[in-house]
């Protein structure tokens, strides 16, 4: 029984306080005035009145009604029922003029006065009735406002001496004197919440998915504000959310509604559940981690910053489902065509109920089985208990699920527990639930029936709970007339009689006393412990683990204790494997504990170790929640196992498995310690019970199935029944035993956190101790731990010991554990300090007996290791440093692993680290038993060495490496290596230095490269002895002469006359070509060798003379040298040798080629201009359109300035800076004036001349040529579709106009009107420096249309006659900004914006991150494709192949272009050698290619030294792989036109990987000047070369050519002339898979004598064994083998029988490129004789070759004998027809090439008409299937003609192709037989042949491509 109501309180407005601001309110009467002493009075309670604060109105309101809860700080929840209305405010001046007042007195309504102040009617209570608070301040409020005839004291003192009771079911009517009569019904249980029909009301407000994210978010401890502007409808959404979170309840703040004053409230840090009212909505916005509940808009408001972690599956998806059933159940027959008439809704009520009963059912899910993960600590005096969250995880295998755990770990769910947890108490309806219907919830999953029917029965007790009786009594409330609060008042509310209500109270306070106490009986029970829960999943199926793994472990574990050491070491591997998952763990746990008796096993030594590592391996490969299980089973274990290692030296298990985390986790050793009590607490029990049975003499054979929590429970039902002695010997008899357990518990402690070597504090280098410290000390309350550690230094007589850190930091660490599990535990203080005074001792006992352990350990015999492998060496290859043992790990590349791609794991592998003078080498064996006869080569140069990085240790089953390195290489390899314990942390060091060492020499001459074959002493010194004395001396001498000589040089100059505007427009011809004079001295010079050049320098200029350079510029018609340097003067252009001592440019080669009439007097002054004084000069011409292709580097920005002044500024005299401006503009006039086409054009090349006649007058063929170059310069320079129409034409004039067209057809007229806006293209946000916009493009392209082709190239159709500009100079945006060009001259810019050297590294930085992971990436962002996109390497590529491609369109259409980009040597580089390529045929074959890399990298000076961090001085600058980015483009050029290359992928991939080895000299230092000083350019001639040592890679190249066509590609077939436009879209575009290619089985492929020598040494020791058996059968892993080696394809093959052949003969083998060219020979000679029309000869190569740009090398020649296939191989001009009209010859190679996506170059196996069924329409249709076995396709057209596909079927996916029947809708007239049908994995195609022959010649053809492939 209680009070229906505490106090009564009157409350109104505080007119003294009216002009403070916001008003107040204020308590007028308060009954009673005494507090009462079990309920004090709560303060603050006018502000919940009026929680939008106290504020005088307008005009009278309704009377409202609102339920304030209110927390005290016991946590006890006071119900506050609040009425107000308002009231008139009296007039403020009395002597106001009462003469208004109407004479209609009998009126009843007036007019309102001014200000109206709320009054309210407060109720306090313990109790939440709501509506009987409303009817009874109602019926107060009624008694006043009508007047009615009751007096209120009587009222009020009834209203507070009303005694209701609380629980029970009972209805109790009350009266309170005024005629009135109320029923009140109480539950039948008060556990379980009254709602009414809050609930139903909370979903109808907010929806499902709403509610379930408040309902997670309240379980999972955030922030939830309610916004309403209804007060009661906030206290009912916040009753509705607590209800729901039953049997949890919520314990943090819970404020329904919350007032205006406290809303800072709201920034509180702790969780909480708050109303308030929607008018405050704007102050809601910095609250960042509040969740919004808007009730009247339903919606729900997350930040971004919270994550709810939401139900897991299925519980999610069937609470969904439950609800949508209980608020819409006509939706599950919505659809049927005759719906039930009976399924409606139910009431508000029953839905309500309904609606917590799916609630309640999902937490009996959750919840089933947590009585079985209950600890009972402690039965006497008080019950004790704990919940072992990971166990209770580890049964519902929800060990992952957030949601779950974030639930156990709140504090409502500990509130629950301490509830719930007591095994005998009274019992409610989720009880039975959890208990009884568990099976009933599982069996009932998946049929929504059975749920529903279920939930309805739970809601019928929840109704029932609510209200017991069906029918209530009848209400008699009696209520104000309607308006009654509009009328006037004569008086406010009266003043109570304080007296006499207090007389009501005293009488009832008396009565009381008589009458005896009221005693709640509590129904106490047994808790049912239910079923124990079924390690169930997610779905609810049991997990199955595969049989075949336990029986693995069961088997291996066997051998191990059975001494079959050698059959359990084969298991191992596979059983290490298996113990990643829990099964296996709990299998092995099973079985290990077979074989311990008496609590000990002793093994041997072999044993011993197979054993500690397959617990290691189990704690390894685990959750941090599944490592606390399995630890948890090992632990008796590891105190179990042990081995004799002497006489009294005992080793355990625990001393090898201490390395795990979980040992140091405070909170895996209370679950273990509480685990251990609770069953000796259960023994404890158990054992009296069956002495008390003996006694009796019965037996019970059910005792020992009894549950620890049973065994309390019958304990404390029998507890009142003992005696005070024998419960206080029971008290006793738990303390000792909790007490015995610590000091177990206390040693158990100190054998795994002790280390065996105590020099090693494991304990205090731990992360995660420290962070437990912090954790633990708040659980200890008054803990005397501190005192006792503190005393220990100074009393234990141990200070002074080498381990006292050790064994103060374990003893700290146990004290902390002991304290808290001994006072939750209830032990003694006495015994707490017995226990702190004992664990020092305890701690340096065992000390003690680990040094004994530890030194006899050192002495145990080690294990056998796998014998070290030495590595095939190089000749002059030698070792630094002999091998030091490592395990090489394995890195985030999944092929190197073998696992992944079949077979067993190559890595890990045990062996050795080498250190030579050239490489870095690792050379083991296969940890896997099962892969340990293969061996494992890892290595890359020394000089490839880019970074190394000390790894952080990692965990392994055996014992712990020392250290670990990461090693990186510039040729695309990593190592991860870890250290064996015998190598010793001096000897890591010393081999880091090493090769840091041998990484960046001193000096260049003191790489390998030089010092191959000397000692390694003499490696390791930093100076050498200079290995050619006399050509040093000579190089020395070159030098001095050459500065000599300068010093001398003069030149006798002119002076300049600029020329007119019309000279200057209008280029001279003949003789008058030079506008400046030559001078006679000049000429003469360059006549013969010997008038320039010293007779000390006739050798160099020999051997000058003789450089690829020239031989090629020979070639190229660029000048010819004879002996007497004489040149003709009809050339364009002439050798100079200017640059013979370097004096003008050192990074230039000595000889260039510059135009005829330019003097070599000008080029110093003209060299200045630019960077690095790299001058434009002349590298390649083109020998159709004559053009020329220059390079340079870019000019010096305070040049630019020099060059170009306004023409307006006034000078003295001509400056210095216009000379060269004027030399240099010369020098590029003459540069155009050497092209004949340019010299009779009359200088109307401009854009004004550009007239539309101009471009409708061309012929065909010339329309044929032109390509699209303005799309091209569109791409390059980044133009977009709006440009504006002025433009920009080159920038080196200094006396340059600006002019605006604004019509691209300007007339003449254009050209007088010098004003006018410089034309400019923004990009990359800065302002072109070249000023160039696409309106050049547009020119350039004949201001047609602009398209591109799908593939990214320029469309071939519609080109015109474009006017063609002499020179283009192809420069950076960034250089000569505020330039102006005249627009007469006829160069024009063309500016780029193109990625600098730093890009280039970030690059490939990332490249090899992306491509050699160190990792397995494991997010999304980490991935391979996503750090490939980030690397931006292929975007460069791209950017290389767009700018090449343009300037060969360039070239081919006559015009010259210059490329002056950087510095010179970088891009330009690449971009010249690109376009030599492309355009070149002779650069494409071997001797081509060598020619041009000496030419443009090495003679033309690209920093090979420099960007490959070559030596110690630029070790600085990083690796910048710019040579390896143009060998890429070659490689992707080389992708897509196969036949065009004699060389093959393997020679770029050499080449790639050697200009980094420096094994040769060809790549080392950065120009033509350092290698003469150095001694290295001519070093060869005269010189003995050693048979094995090479120091150029061409000689290696070439007599490995010689011996092998390892470098030759069999598809080479040229054609003259052929000038290849690969397509560079980042889509065409393939990573190298020299990038991504390793060979473990030999190491890089690239050192032949290394991997093809050594092949033939094991081919012939294998010939010899005759007497062996054979087999032809081979295993090939992608990972491990060399496929090209081991797999070489056919031609290779059949070359090399032939030579086998041939020495079995007897016969000397003859060189295999003799025996290809007799075979291309003889098969063209018979193909003439058989008078085949042929253009090259052919070889019928299998028609397998993959699909390339040449349309897969097939020609279709049209003849009169009709058409042949042929496979071209090789060109022969003499037998290619050229008919004159050019219609009956072949296609032209380009021609085929850009038709590789047409019809006519698809691989067509099989073709026909067929009528197709569709799968959408189910409609027949006609196609065109085409049948593909190269591409294994079925693909099909509108037609025949159709070259866009409708659709593809993969052939791969086909499971079967059978005849069909006839279907609906099916073409008439076609017989049965001719159906037939294609099932694939994902749907099955219907087909329809013309006839049944037809039909089966189809399904033949296609069962031929599935049974081939």
């Amino acid at each position: 029984m209680a009070r229906l109501a505490d106090y009564f309180v009157l409350v109104g407005f505080d007119h003294d306080k009216r002009g403070s601001g916001d008003g107040q309110g204020r308590i007028i009467q308060r009954f009673p005035e005494k507090e009462w002493e079990d309920n004090p009075f709560p303060e603050g309670i006018q502000l919940f009145c009026q929680p939008g604060g106290w504020q005088l109105v307008l005009e009278r309101k309704s009377p409202n009604f609102l339920v304030a809860v209110l927390t005290d700080i016991n946590s006890e929840r006071h119900y506050c029922a609040c009425f107000t209305f308002w009231e008139a405010v009296e007039s403020l001046q009395p002597q106001q003029n009462h003469a208004n007042v109407t004479d209609e007195e009998d009126s009843k309504f007036i007019q309102a006065p001014q200000l109206f102040a709320p009054k309210s009617l407060v109720l306090v209570s313990q109790l939440d009735h709501t509506e009987v608070f409303r009817n009874c301040l109602g019926l107060i409020y009624t008694i006043y406002i009508d007047c009615l005839d009751f007096p209120l004291e009587t009222v009020i003192g009834n209203l507070l001496t009303c005694i209701v009771p609380i629980t029970g079911g009972s209805q109790r009517t009350i009266s309170l004197g005024a005629g009135d009569r109320q029923v009140i019904q109480t539950p039948i249980n008060d556990a379980l919440p009254v709602t009414g029909c809050s609930v139903a009301l909370f979903l109808k407000q907010l929806g499902i998915n709403n509610v379930l994210d408040l309902f997670c978010a309240a379980l999972t401890e955030h922030k939830i504000l309610f916004l309403s502007s209804s007060y009661q409808r906030l206290t009912e959404a916040c009753r509705a959310l607590l209800s729901l979170m039953f049997p949890l309840k919520y314990s943090f703040t819970y404020i329904p509604i919350l007032p205006a004053q406290l809303i800072e409230v709201l920034c509180s840090p702790t969780p909480f559940i708050i109303g308030i009212h929607s008018s405050f909505r704007a102050d809601m916005q910095d609250l960042l981690d509040v969740i919004v509940a808007d009730l009247d808009g339903g919606t729900v408001v997350i930040p971004e910053c919270i994550h709810i972690s939401v139900l897991p599956e299925p519980y999610l998806i069937q609470t969904q489902t439950a609800l949508c059933m209980v608020l819409d159940p006509e939706l599950e027959y919505a659809d049927y065509a005759f719906p039930p008439s009976s399924m409606s809704a139910s009431s508000m009520k029953f839905q309500d109920k309904e609606i917590r009963a799916v609630f309640l059912h999902l937490f009996a899910q959750l919840f089933q089985g947590y009585r079985w993960s209950l600890q009972i600590i402690r039965v006497h005096p008080e019950p004790v208990i704990r919940f072992h969250k990971v166990a209770f995880l580890a049964q519902r295998i929800l060990l992952d699920d957030d949601f779950l755990i974030k639930v156990l770990d709140g504090m409502a769910f500990a509130g629950f527990i301490s509830e719930r947890g007591s095994p005998y108490r009274a019992c409610d309806l989720f009880d039975e639930l959890v208990a009884n219907d568990i099976e009933r919830i599982r069996s009932e999953e998946g049929n929504p029936q059975k749920v529903l029917k279920h939930i309805k029965e739970i809601s019928e007790k929840l109704h029932r709970n609510e209200n017991p009786y069906p029918a209530v009594a009848m209400h008699k409330i009696q209520k104000p007339t309607e308006g009654s609060h509009l009328r006037l008042q004569r008086s406010t509310f009266p003043q109570l009689d304080e007296g006499m209500v207090q007389w009501f109270i005293d009488q009832a306070s008396a009565k009381l006393k008589n009458v005896p106490p009221a005693v709640k009986v509590e129904m106490k029970c047994i808790v049912p412990m239910g079923h124990p829960t079924a390690a169930i999943d997610r779905n609810g199926i049991v997990l199955a683990n595969s049989a075949r793994r336990l029986e693995v472990v069961r088997n291996c574990i066997t051998y191990i204790f059975e001494n079959k050491l050698l059959e359990a070491k084969k298991l191992l591997p596979a059983m290490l494997r298996a113990l990643k998952g829990r099964a296996a763990r709990q299998c092995l746990t099973q079985e290990l504990n077979l074989h311990v008796l008496q609590n000990r096993a002793v093994l041997d030594h072999q044993q011993f170790d197979y054993v500690v590592r397959m617990m290691n391996c189990a704690l390894q490969d685990c959750t941090p929640l599944d490592e606390h299980l399995v630890a948890a089973t090992l632990l008796p274990l590891v105190t179990a196992f042990c081995r004799k290692l002497g006489s009294g030296v005992t080793q355990f298990a625990y001393s090898c498995v201490q390395e795990h985390l979980v040992w140091t986790n405070l909170q895996f050793w209370e679950a273990m310690f509480y685990n251990d009590v609770q069953n000796h607490i259960r023994a404890l029990y158990l054992e009296m019970e069956c002495d008390h049975l003996t006694e009796t003499g019965s037996v019970n054979g059910e005792r020992e199935q009894k549950s620890a929590l049973g065994v309390a429970a019958e304990q404390l039902r029998l507890w009142p029944t003992y005696s005070k002695e024998k419960q206080q010997e029971l008290i006793d008899k738990e303390e000792s035993t909790v007490y015995s357990q610590a000091i177990h518990y206390g040693n158990r402690l100190t054998y795994l956190l002790l280390p065996l070597d105590t020099s090693k504090n494991r304990l205090l280098r731990s992360t995660a101790i420290g962070d437990m410290e912090s954790v633990s000390n708040s659980f200890v309350t008054n803990s005397i731990a501190g005192s006792v550690a503190e005393s220990y230094d100074t009393e234990s007589g141990f200070e002074d010991a080498e381990t006292s850190d050790v064994a103060n930091s374990v003893v700290r660490f146990i004290n902390r554990f002991v304290d808290k599990v001994c006072t939750e535990s209830g032990v003694s203080s006495d015994h707490l300090k017995a226990l702190h005074a004992n664990l020092p001792d305890i701690v340096q006992m065992h000390i003690e007996t680990l040094d004994a352990v530890h030194r006899e350990s050192k002495r145990l015999p080690p294990i056998q290791k796998p014998k070290l492998l030495r590595p095939s060496l190089l000749i002059g290859e030698d070792l630094v440093m002999e091998g030091l043992r490592v395990f090489l790990e394995p890195d985030g590349r999944e092929e190197s692993m073998g696992g992944s791609v079949g077979g067993p794991s190559i890595l890990p592998a045990e062996g050795a680290i080498f250190l030579t003078t050239y490489r870095i080498i690792f050379k083991g064996v296969p940890t896997e038993t099962l892969a340990g006869e293969q061996t494992v080569i890892r290595s890359f140069p020394v000089a490839s060495f880019t970074k190394d990085k000390k790894i952080s240790p990692h965990l392994r089953a055996e014992q712990e490496p020392q250290d670990r390195l990461q090693l990186r290489s510039s040729t695309f390899q990593l190592m991860k290596i870890a250290f064996d314990e015998e190598v010793g942390s001096e000897m890591v060091e010393l081999f880091r230095k090493h090769i840091h060492k041998l990484r960046y020499p001193q000096y260049v001459h003191s790489s390998f490269a030089f010092t191959v074959g000397q000692s390694v002493k003499q490696v390791m010194e930093p100076k050498q002895k200079e290995k050619n004395p006399s050509l040093r001396t000579m190089s020395k001498n070159i030098m001095k002469n050459a500065k000599k000589t300068i010093g001398r040089q003069y030149v006798t100059r002119k002076k300049f006359t600029p020329p007119t505007l019309d000279q200057r427009g209008i280029p001279a011809h003949g003789d008058n070509l030079d506008q400046i004079s030559v001078s006679d001295e000049m000429e003469q010079s360059a006549l013969t060798l010997s008038s320039t050049i010293r007779s000390s320098d006739k050798s160099t200029m020999s051997h000058m003379i003789e450089r690829a350079c020239c031989r090629d510029y020979q070639r190229l018609g660029l000048g010819t040298l004879s002996n007497s340097l004489t040149r003709s003067k009809n050339e364009p252009f002439r050798i100079t040798t200017v640059n013979r001592m370097y004096g003008v440019c050192r990074s230039y080669p000595s000889l260039l080629i510059i135009p005829q009439t330019i003097q070599d007097s000008t080029m110093q002054r003209i060299s200045r201009c630019y960077r690095q004084n790299r001058f434009p000069v002349v590298c390649w011409k083109n020998s159709r359109s004559k053009s020329v292709l220059l390079r340079s580097a870019g000019l010096h920005g305070k040049s630019v300035v020099g060059f170009f002044k306004s023409q307006n500024a006034p000078t003295a005299g001509p400056s210095q800076t216009d000379s060269t401006s004027l030399e240099q503009e010369k020098y590029l006039q003459a540069v155009i004036n050497s092209m004949p086409h340019y010299a009779d054009t009359g200088g109307r090349n401009t854009l004004s001349g550009f007239t539309s006649a101009h471009m409708h007058s061309s012929d065909s063929s010339d329309k044929q040529r032109q390509p699209k170059i303005g799309v091209l310069i569109k791409q390059v320079m980044g133009g977009k579709e709006d440009v504006p129409s002025t433009f920009s034409r080159g920038v080196l004039g200094n006396r340059a106009r600006v002019i605006t067209l604004a019509n691209p057809r300007a007339t003449l007229k254009g050209r007088e009107s010098p004003q006018g806006k410089w034309g400019s293209i923004r990009g990359s946000g800065r302002l072109s420096a070249y000023s160039l916009n696409a309106d050049v493009g547009i020119r350039l392209a004949g201001k047609e249309t602009l398209s591109l082709q799908a593939n990214g190239g320029p469309s071939d159709s519609h080109y015109f006659r474009q006017q063609r500009v002499g020179l283009y100079i192809i420069g950076d945006k960034s250089q000569l900004k505020g330039a102006k060009q005249d627009p007469l001259q006829q160069w024009e810019v063309v500016p780029i914006e193109i990625f600098d050297v730093r890009q280039v590294k970030n690059s490939f930085k990332k490249l090899m991150k992306a491509c050699v992971p160190s990792s397995a990436c494991t997010e999304s962002n980490t991935s391979y494709y996503h750090s490939l996109e980030e690397s931006d390497w292929l975007s460069q590529l791209h950017k290389l192949l767009q700018v090449s491609v343009l300037v060969v369109e360039l070239l081919d259409n006559g015009s010259s272009v210059l490329i002056s980009l950087e510095d010179g040597w970088d891009v330009t580089t690449q971009v010249v050698s690109l376009v030599q390529l492309l355009s070149d045929q002779h650069y494409r074959t071997l001797e081509g290619f060598r020619l041009l890399i000496e030419k443009e990298w090495l003679s033309f000076g690209h920093r090979f030294s420099h960007r490959g961090a070559q030596t110690m001085a630029s070790q600085s600058s990083g690796f910048t792989p710019v040579f390896l980015q143009f060998l890429d483009c070659v490689h992707q050029i080389h992708l897509q036109f196969p036949m065009e290359f004699e060389f093959s992928q393997y020679y770029l991939k050499f080449l790639a990987y050697h200009y980094v080895s420096n094994r040769f000299r060809t790549f080392l230092l950065d120009s033509d000047h350092e290698r003469i000083e150095l001694g290295l350019m001519y070093e060869e001639k005269g010189e003995k070369k050693s048979q094995h040592i090479y120091k150029s890679v061409w000689d290696y190249i070439d007599r490995l050519s010689k011996k092998t066509p390892i470098f030759f590609n069999y598809l080479y077939a040229p054609e003259d002339g052929e000038v290849l436009r690969p397509y560079g879209n980042i889509s065409n575009l393939k990573v190298w898979d020299y990038y991504t290619h390793e060979t473990l089985s030999e190491g890089p492929p690239y050192d032949w004598e290394l991997v093809y020598g050594r092949r033939e040494q094991v081919d012939d020791g294998e010939r010899m064994d005759t007497m062996a058996p054979q087999t032809h059968r081979k295993i090939v892993w992608p990972c491990y083998d060399n496929q090209n080696k081991t797999e070489p394809d056919a031609i290779s093959k059949l070359l090399e029988e032939m030579q086998m052949l041939e020495c079995e003969l007897g016969q000397v083998p003859g060189k295999w490129k003799e025996t290809w060219d007799k075979i291309k020979t003889t098969q063209r000679t018979e193909s003439m004789q058989e008078g085949k029309h042929l253009s090259s000869s052919s070889l019928l190569i299998s028609s397998s070759l993959s699909h390339h740009r040449r349309s897969q090398c097939v020609y279709l020649h049209e003849a009169a004998v009709g058409s042949t296939l042929n496979l071209s191989l090789d060109t022969d001009s003499s037998t290619t027809s050229t008919p004159s009209s050019g219609i009956m010859g072949r296609k032209s190679t380009s021609t085929l090439y850009s038709q590789f996506q047409t019809s006519e170059s698809e691989h067509r196996s099989y073709e026909g008409i067929l009528y197709k069924r569709g799968a959408l329409l189910k409609a027949w249709k006609s196609r065109w299937f085409v049948l593909d076995k190269t591409k294994h396709q079925l693909r099909y057209y509108d037609s025949k003609s159709d070259v866009d596909m409708k659709g593809i079927v993969d052939l791969a996916e086909v499971e079967s192709v059978t005849l069909g029947t006839v279907a609906m809708g099916a073409p008439k007239n076609i017989e049965e037989k001719a159906f037939f049908d294609l099932k694939t994995t994902k749907r099955v195609y219907n087909f329809c042949a013309q006839d049944c022959q037809s039909a089966q010649q189809w399904i033949d053809k296609i069962q031929s491509c599935l049974s081939d492939a």
